[in-house]
């Protein structure tokens, strides 16, 4: 009688356990699934927001062109983008040498480069232009290592993204290295980003960039440097302000163009202003572009506003 007794109690725990992993097992099936379902409507919901344009023209559909006029250590830059609906569908940004042959291909080039800085041409040159088609903004992410070609990809995919907002598909050609010619330079932004926009000029006098005047204005004309509410804020969360930043990237373009190497790339980016620094160097370089052509003419941006 004990003997069945206990088989009985027996037989019913091991039924229990059997019952309660079976409903430890669905509780984890439906704890997946309702997660899956959770990611599938945060996904949703990312997309739904996805932000808006409220300014800034469309892209035409074209075949757009940048080449520079001449060599640097046996190459110069070839660039082409394609814009299909548009979008740009195709990025072709590439270094080639009087034989049209691409750095890509050059196997010294690639190795000594690898050997200095961690990269090569055949590493950056295919990631920065897959870059542009992912993200259709000229600020694409600086290559470790490849700073300085990373510089000149963003300065002249905007200057191709401004030529095919235009429909414009002449070819941009850049007098890289040439001396900068004695005159006034002028780029502003033709729309209003919470509410303000930028206006850039800079002075050449004797072949070297004396004064540079880059800001932010409003409506108003006024500059965000005297904007008291704006800098505070922005110095609370950041740690910096502009009418703190901006004074420095302008004293740094001055500086960085006096040197024996002048290069935009040696303007520093401003802790806590990374944005604007970014580009204040885009800007900057296409306006050393206009002063190594001796070209006046004011440039404007119609810039990309999102909500």
């Amino acid at each position: 009688m004990k003997m069945k007794k206990f088989l009985t109690g027996f037989t019913t725990l091991a039924l229990a356990i059997v019952l309660l992993a079976a409903c430890g097992s669905n509780d984890k099936k439906e704890t997946k699934e309702s997660s899956a379902e959770s990611s599938k409507v945060v996904e949703s919901s990312s997309e739904a927001k996805a932000p808006k344009k409220v300014a800034g023209a469309d892209l035409k559909d074209g075949t757009y062109k940048l080449e520079e006029k001449n060599y640097s250590h046996g190459y110069r830059t070839v660039f082409t983008i394609e814009v299909k609906d548009g979008k740009i569908v195709k990025s072709d940004f590439n270094s080639v040498n009087k034989e049209g042959k691409s750095k890509v291909d050059d196997a010294d080039y690639n190795k000594n480069m690898k050997a200095k800085s961690g990269t090569d041409p055949k590493t950056y040159i295919p990631k920065l232009n897959e870059e542009l088609v992912k993200d259709q903004n000229a600020q694409v992410a600086v290559v470790t290592g490849a700073t300085h070609s990373s510089d000149d990809f963003q300065n002249y995919a905007q200057q191709l993204i401004q030529a095919a907002q235009a429909g414009d598909t002449k070819t941009i050609e850049i007098d890289n290295g040439a001396a900068l010619k004695d005159g006034t330079y002028t780029l502003e932004e033709k729309n209003y980003a919470h509410g303000y926009r930028v206006t850039f000029s800079i002075v050449v006098d004797g072949g070297k960039v004396t004064e540079s005047k880059y800001d932010y204005v409003n409506k108003d004309g006024q500059s965000k440097q005297v904007d008291e509410e704006y800098n505070k804020n922005m110095k609370a969360k950041s740690g910096t302000d502009p009418k703190t930043y901006i004074p420095q990237l302008n004293e740094a373009l001055v500086k960085a163009m006096s040197g024996e190497e002048p290069s935009v790339g040696n303007v520093e980016v401003v802790t806590g202003a990374t944005h604007s620094s970014d580009t204040f160097k885009l800007y900057a370089a296409q306006l050393i572009n206009a002063a190594q052509k001796g070209d006046t003419t004011p440039i404007q941006i119609d810039n990309i506003v999102t909500e």
